[in-house]
């Protein structure tokens, strides 16, 4: 099992800084999924005991210059790593006006991530810092726990106001309320509610549009032939919907979210080379 990637290019590496800076906000620990093409970050949580889901996905070409691995076995060229995105996003924040950085799976006293940051220097010797971060290995008969979520049998799917707007509403109303009605209908309107004994606010958004597949005939959703304007609501935690909200760095070109009535609320971020789900279980 061999892994190794470099990344040369400044822009690229601060993007991928971003990237695993944000999973890193949404995740204490996470899986990371080598394949010879993709990178995943993993959080699978089981969102029947309440805990929320994150599948991060990137194309390797888009960020590495370099980037070789070799799988557990030929049939099963991919690896599986749990790891604690803190620690490499810590270890990136050195990167940041790098000449290389090198990343590769290595075996000191444990196998480790080790994080190999060459800094421009005034001599003609070159700077390196390294930073060898801890993993685990997964074993193959564990892989299925890491499989991509199925995206939820919705009743409606939207595209999101902008998220900073939207962070700044989810904000004011947090310090009222520690959960959140999130409703929309198909009709592009969506609205963010609290009600407590002492109050209700709502805030309302229109004209967001809803995405192609929402109302496809080929997609076996429950908003076929659904009333455009009947609203498909769910109460979640509203500190995890900040959480995504406020830790989100991919500054995504496309944001929606699916919503399963009074189930879940599937939310996803896109950006050129990289997509990003958080599934948030509805509350009682």
């Amino acid at each position: 099992m061999r892994f190794r990637a470099k990344i040369v290019d400044l822009a690229c590496l601060n993007h991928f800084s971003r990237v695993v800076n944000t999973v890193a906000r949404l995740a204490k620990t996470c899986t990371l999924r080598l394949t010879a093409d993709k990178l995943y970050f993993i959080l699978s949580d089981k969102v029947a005991n309440g805990g929320v889901s994150v599948w991060c996905e990137l194309c390797q070409g888009n960020f590495f210059d370099e980037f070789q691995m070799e799988g557990v076995a030929a049939e099963h060229n991919e690896i599986y790593l749990e790891l604690v995105p803190e620690n490499l996003s810590r270890a990136l924040k050195t990167a940041q006006n790098a000449k290389t950085v090198k990343i590769k799976l290595t075996n000191k006293h444990c196998p480790c991530l080790t994080v190999a940051v060459e800094l421009p220097s005034l001599s003609s010797s070159s700077r390196i810092v390294t930073h060898d971060i801890p993993v685990g290995v997964i074993p193959r008969r564990l892989w299925n726990d890491f499989r991509e979520p199925g995206v939820p049998d919705f009743d409606v799917s939207i595209y999101l106001p902008v998220l900073k707007t939207m962070k700044s509403v989810v904000e004011r109303m947090k310090n009222l309320s520690n959960c959140i009605v999130i409703e929309a209908n198909l009709s592009g309107e969506m609205n963010l509610k609290i009600e407590t004994d002492l109050v209700s606010v709502t805030t309302h958004f229109k004209d967001l549009g809803n995405p192609p597949w929402a109302s496809d005939d080929e997609c076996q959703s429950s908003a076929q032939g659904r009333d455009l304007e009947s609203m498909a609501e769910a109460r979640i935690d509203i500190k995890k919907l900040l959480q995504l909200l406020a830790g989100q760095q991919v500054n995504p070109t496309k944001a929606l979210c699916n919503i399963v009535s009074r189930r879940i609320v599937h939310f996803i971020l896109l950006h050129e080379d990289v997509s990003l789900q958080y599934f948030i279980p509805a509350l009682a």
